[in-house]
């Protein structure tokens, strides 16, 4: 039989030989009905394109690791542990970084080229397309520290509804009256466990953040928030910031307007990150378990690659408060 080309996948797909190069290009210019159709017909005839070709001679026993907010330091912590967890194992890491305020669809084409054993994904949100695309080609996908509703997803994450009940226990025992809070991205797990729990535990003592604003993840806009409340007459003696860079941006926040800390303001974070525990900082945190959480992964990863059946698994690993000097 002879070889496959693109002009193959171009008869079948009833498009010109063009439209096949830019449908392996993520070319915008190129309809999504269109592109589609280009790779149903590319699968059916088991067509790669050259760059993939090449790709797939080095992709054998490699694990893909799909990481989305690489300016949050938990997560190219979590990378390095997980490729030094999976070089242990035998195998080698791929990492594909998702842009900035774009979703991971934008590097599905690669991944799924890429033909790697299995996917590790630290997106906030994994598209019901890539799901199907990733469960077409027996590729066993696990989101770390991420959850959503899917009930043929697998997912290691931390008891981030238990850790933001450990931080509203915190406030409560030290005696904290106005405890206010500081979110991350409204849609993502972590922001809706965190938030949760945290609430849940003060509204079972009959009391609510006095005040919410979203930080976004992030530290300029969390450095902001906090300056905000803080220079309020009324400004809170306690607050909760759902991830640490926030934590730190708002520790920042309360020198900048002569705030002592604990005294004045007790603020706790959450991940533990190696910055928390700098001198400057010394930032009251939620830890989680990474290298449990990793172990944890690549052990659902096996027992997928050994079984394809098995799938849905959900495990949720305890966290620990970290008591410093902050809060």
């Amino acid at each position: 039989m002879s070889k496959l080309t693109a002009r193959d996948v171009a008869i079948a797909a009833g498009v010109s030989r063009t439209a096949v190069s830019r449908a392996f290009r993520q070319d915008r210019s190129l309809s999504e009905d269109k592109r589609n159709r280009i790779l149903e017909a590319a699968q059916k005839l088991g067509y790669l394109p050259p760059s993939a070709q090449a790709v797939a001679k080095l992709s054998d026993r490699t694990i893909t690791l799909v990481a989305a907010d690489m300016e949050n330091p938990f997560y190219p912590l979590a990378a390095n542990a997980l490729s030094q967890a999976i070089h242990a194992r035998g195998r080698r890491l791929i990492l594909h970084a998702v842009p900035p305020d774009e979703d991971i669809d934008s590097v599905l084409r690669q991944v799924l080229d890429y033909k790697s054993e299995a996917a590790i994904v630290t997106s906030s949100l994994m598209s019901s397309r890539m799901a199907r695309d990733c469960r077409a080609q027996n590729m066993p996908v696990v989101l770390f520290n991420r959850v959503q509703p899917d009930e043929l997803m697998t997912a290691v994450t931390c008891d981030n509804y238990g850790g933001g009940r450990l931080v509203a226990d915190r406030f409560l025992g030290t005696g904290r009256q106005k405890i206010a809070m500081i979110g991350g991205k409204e849609n993502t797990s972590t922001h809706l466990e965190r938030s949760r729990g945290f609430r849940d535990c003060l509204a079972e003592a009959g009391r609510e953040p006095v005040a919410a604003p979203s930080g976004e993840f992030s530290y300029r806009t969390a450095f902001d928030a906090a300056c905000d409340l803080l220079a309020q007459a009324d400004r809170p003696d306690a607050l909760f910031c759902v991830n640490d860079i926030m934590a730190l941006a708002a520790l920042d926040a309360a020198r900048v307007v002569g705030l002592s800390v604990p005294d004045d303001l007790a603020v706790i974070g959450f991940d533990d990150i190696p910055m928390a525990a700098w001198p400057p900082y010394r930032l009251t945190t939620v830890r989680q378990p990474l290298r449990r959480m990793v172990a944890e992964t690549l052990d659902l990863i096996e027992a997928q690659l050994s079984d394809p059946e098995i799938h849905g698994a959900i495990r949720i690993l305890p966290v620990t408060l970290i008591e410093r000097d902050s809060g």
